[in-house]
């Protein structure tokens, strides 16, 4: 009778594992397959990918220029046209009905409004940051535009 816990991988589907240093008979005895001494034939040897043979590395050679700010703040840019197409009138707009809306992809990253397009539509508006053509244009069209940091 064919049960689960009886059955078996197919005869050659695996293979043992190769037994190194056992024996000159096994054909990997001795020096297991590594050679005579060497950096590479000692435990834990071997060089790095990017090691040049004590040649300055390149990384070193080439000029170091420009400056990393890690203060700087990046945000997720929205423009008022493609929010209008997106939402009806009356709609609040935030960071969660952004990303559902497909229009950003982080909801913890902050979101700035700007002014592209038109807003003909009111619409309550909550971003990080909101440039003032962009308050001025949703505020013209009836909506509000909150700013919170």
């Amino acid at each position: 009778m064919l049960k689960l816990n009886t059955i078996g991988a197919p005869q050659g589907a695996n293979r043992d594992r190769k037994r190194l240093g056992r024996g000159p008979g096994s054909g990997q005895g001795k020096t297991a397959g590594k050679g005579h001494k060497g950096q590479k034939a000692r435990a834990g040897g071997g060089i790095p990918a990017w090691f040049e043979g004590g040649q300055m590395p390149l990384n070193r050679r080439l000029p170091k220029r420009g400056f990393k700010n890690i203060f700087k703040k990046s945000f997720q840019l929205v423009n008022l046209d493609v929010i209008s197409v997106h939402f009806e009138a009356g709609a609040t707009v935030d960071a969660q009905a952004l990303a559902l809306a497909g229009l950003i992809k982080h909801v913890d990253q902050p979101v700035k409004l700007l002014a592209r397009g038109k807003c003909d539509k009111a619409l309550q508006i909550h971003v990080t940051k909101a440039s003032e053509a962009a308050v001025a244009a949703v505020a013209a069209a009836g909506g509000s535009v909150t700013v919170k940091e």
